[in-house]
């Protein structure tokens, strides 16, 4: 009698690992033919139908529903086209970026780009939120900088993006300036945005100091607000982050025109020639010193 019920152990044991077996096996299976793109041709996963992978995820959906199977049934389901499925999905997902990311992504697909907008804002989804930035500035760029402020405001809040937070504020300063054009020449509001964009730039310079293009675009705002000592140092701050920049050394060329040294400017535009005689400094430095 043991030796029956040892063996009938046996049994249910073998069949129970080969079952598990048998499911892993179909899990590995659908998930791949989920993702047949990073597959290699005439590989397995690329000869499995997508419509098997979707019918054991949601059976798995069914059965024991985990967080990593309602993200790709939500994703699936945005690739198809069906915002309503991927909705669904997502909001079964406890709160996470991923989350955000998906209920921003099927609101896209209805068109409701406000109620995007703000999911992108809490995933944070930068590139997401930078577009629709860029979107409603071709319109009212002033619309455009209040996005990417919030952008900026809630990556500095998570700490976790340093660099995307110097390329919001960089973005910001670049808004400030379109939204300036806008105005009155001369006008205090003009004056105003001209100021918001140099402190934009400046911030975005501190942030990444490493960053030639920040600490450039700084350097041009003090040129344009007529700050040569503050645009004159950072001119020369860019040209060490990269000696080869014809732009920083023609920048310089530029504030010693502006200070009446011709000389120091010509010795300046032969220097930034050498690097790079098409640079849009160096065309700059030759109008003035022409």
């Amino acid at each position: 009698m043991p030796a029956r019920r040892f063996t009938l152990f046996r049994i249910a044991l073998t069949a129970t690992a080969a079952f598990v077996l048998i499911a892993l096996a179909a899990i590995q299976l659908a998930s791949d033919s989920l993702n047949t793109t990073a597959a290699a041709p005439a590989t397995l996963p690329r000869l499995v139908p997508r419509e098997f992978g979707l019918t054991v995820y949601r059976l798995l959906d069914r059965v024991a529903p985990a967080a990593y199977v309602e993200a790709t049934l939500a994703q699936q389901a945005l690739a198809r086209g069906d915002a309503d499925a991927a909705e669904r999905y997502a909001v079964r997902l406890p709160a996470s970026p991923v989350r955000d990311e998906l209920l921003a992504r099927a609101a896209l697909l209805r068109g409701q780009t406000l109620l995007a907008a703000e999911y992108f804002l809490a995933a944070p989804d930068p590139a997401a939120v930078g577009a629709e930035a860029e979107r409603r500035a071709l319109q009212n760029p002033a619309a455009g900088y209040a996005l990417e402020t919030l952008l900026r405001d809630r990556l500095a809040r998570s700490e976790t993006h340093p660099d995307a937070v110097a390329e919001a504020t960089w973005k910001m300063g670049l808004l400030a300036n379109r939204e300036a054009w806008r105005q009155i020449p001369g006008s205090p509001a003009q004056r105003g945005w001209l100021q918001r964009a140099d402190g934009d730039f400046g911030s975005a310079a501190s942030l990444a100091p490493l960053s030639e293009r920040y600490v450039m675009e700084a350097a041009n705002q003090a040129d344009l607000l007529g700050d040569r000592a503050r645009a004159q140092r950072l001119f020369a701050h860019a040209s060490e982050i990269d000696p080869n920049s014809a732009d920083a050394i023609a920048g310089l060329g530029v504030v010693a025109w502006q200070s009446g040294d011709r000389s120091g400017a010509a010795a300046y535009l032969r220097r930034a020639r050498t690097i790079d005689p098409h640079a849009l400094m160096v065309r700059a430095l030759e109008r003035d010193l022409r």
